[in-house]
């Protein structure tokens, strides 16, 4: 298959979005005949009430998402908390949203106990776990970003918190967006339904240039430096084979409907060699082995001025598979292409949370589905980090890596960063 083939169909900006959904919202009708256990105790106004954790751009974009959703959903929301561990960005999004702002590493908690249906987790990831597993234990229907874990033990945690959201009948819905986008879920249900034949074998990728860094300032300790460029500690965003890539990873999953057995893989750093960027790796090349003995390719890459990749191809005994097209064995052209529409992905996950809350659509609870992602690109980066091969029933069952430090607070001490060789770095 020629180059031009491999597609990057990653969705329309989230930031698109955003302008004057605040004022839009304050104009959604109320529907009538939502089920009563849709709102805040006591509350009986017909208002969701949403609360935000996690208040710089994709917590904020987010917001604009579901206040676009509600709009197209016909739904009367209100964003009533905003909590951040930084004061500036609390007070920033409550002023814009209307909203009451709490402080701190323990603003999740206030937030959760202002009133609110939804919650909206955008923390940096590795706080994601407990964040996840007190809004399932007060109640509240939750949408977290990805990844919701930065180690088995917060993977553990969701897993556990996916189970206690379901016996509830609480709607979780996850940043996973290409679940909700329409070429994505038609090219998987021609998979699933055999048009390439059994998958044998694969290719994901997200490769790109640099991403940003917030600096130093006098001020701030050095759990707040570290928070605030939190891209950059294993600790915090679990490496960007886990913050970013565990899309592509999870399309993969996705595909074979179950994750991965086993997985050998090596990364390191070549275009970040200072201080500055924490114990991130810069690159990473994973095997991931499934049940069935297929074996897919993992490539993801972050350094300034490289190409772009961002992508899956799925190869099938028949034929091949990339987002919105099938190409049979030996053929140049498609054997099927989409040619549908659909809403903006980032929207969708929106609307199809409110409906679930609502009794309106199926009901949806990604937790399973997006912590099992998670852990794939966990277990990734630990055998590139450690040049061991893992299993995911060990790492899962076994391990006892657990690297996020308990109810931090702003003088908590960081986290000691070590950047991991291959063979000298152990395997906990």
């Amino acid at each position: 298959m020629s180059q031009n083939n491999i597609i990057s169909l990653g969705g329309t900006s989230r930031r698109r979005f955003i302008t004057n959904c605040a004022a839009a919202a304050a104009s959604i009708p109320v529907l009538a005949g939502l089920p009563t256990n849709v709102f805040a105790a006591g509350a009986n106004d017909g208002i969701i009430r949403i609360g935000l954790v996690g208040a710089g751009g994709r917590g904020t974009d987010a917001v604009g998402n579901i206040l676009e959703a509600a709009r197209i959903a016909k739904k009367n929301v209100k964003v009533v908390a905003v909590g951040d561990v930084f004061a500036d960005a609390a007070n920033g999004a409550a002023k814009r949203f209307g909203a009451q702002a709490f402080v701190g590493f323990d603003a999740y908690k206030k937030v959760l106990d202002a009133g609110i249906d939804i919650v909206i987790l955008a923390t940096a990831p590795g706080f994601r776990p407990v964040h996840i597993a007190a809004a399932v234990e007060k109640g509240v229907h939750i949408f977290a970003e990805k990844p919701v874990a930065t180690d088995p033990a917060g993977a553990r945690l969701v897993l556990e918190a996916a189970a206690k959201a379901k016996e509830k009948k609480l709607s979780f819905v996850a940043g996973t967006q290409r679940r909700h986008q329409n070429n994505y879920i038609e090219t998987l249900k021609r998979i699933h339904d055999g048009e390439i034949g059994e998958i044998v074998g694969g290719q994901v990728y997200w490769c790109m240039g640099g991403l940003w860094h917030k600096g130093r300032k006098p001020e701030w300790t050095e759990i707040e430096y570290q928070v605030r460029n939190w891209l950059y500690f294993t600790w915090l965003s679990g490496d960007h084979i886990v913050e970013q890539h565990v899309h592509n990873i999870d399309v993969a999953n996705w595909a074979f409907g179950a994750h991965p057995a086993k997985v050998f893989g090596m990364g390191g750093r070549q275009s970040r060699t200072g201080k500055e960027y924490g114990d991130a790796f810069d690159h990473f090349s994973i095997e991931y082995e499934y049940p069935n003995g297929a074996r897919v390719q993992s490539f993801c890459r972050q350094a300034p001025g490289a190409n772009d990749r961002v992508t899956e191809r799925l190869v099938g005994t028949k034929g091949v598979a990339v987002p919105g097209a099938i190409y049979k064995h030996g053929e140049r052209r498609p054997a099927w292409r989409y040619s549908g529409g659909g809403l903006n992905p980032y929207v969708q996950e929106h609307v199809d949370l409110l409906k679930s809350i609502t009794g309106e659509g199926p009901y949806q609870n990604e937790g399973v589905n997006v912590a099992e992602s998670t852990l794939s690109g966990i277990i990734g980066r630990m055998s590139a980090y450690t040049g061991r091969e893992i299993s995911y029933k060990w790492a899962l069952e076994a391990s006892k890596l657990d690297i996020v430090p308990k109810d931090p607070t702003r003088d908590t001490p960081a986290p000691v960063v070590e950047i991991a060789v291959p063979g000298r770095t152990r395997l906990i």
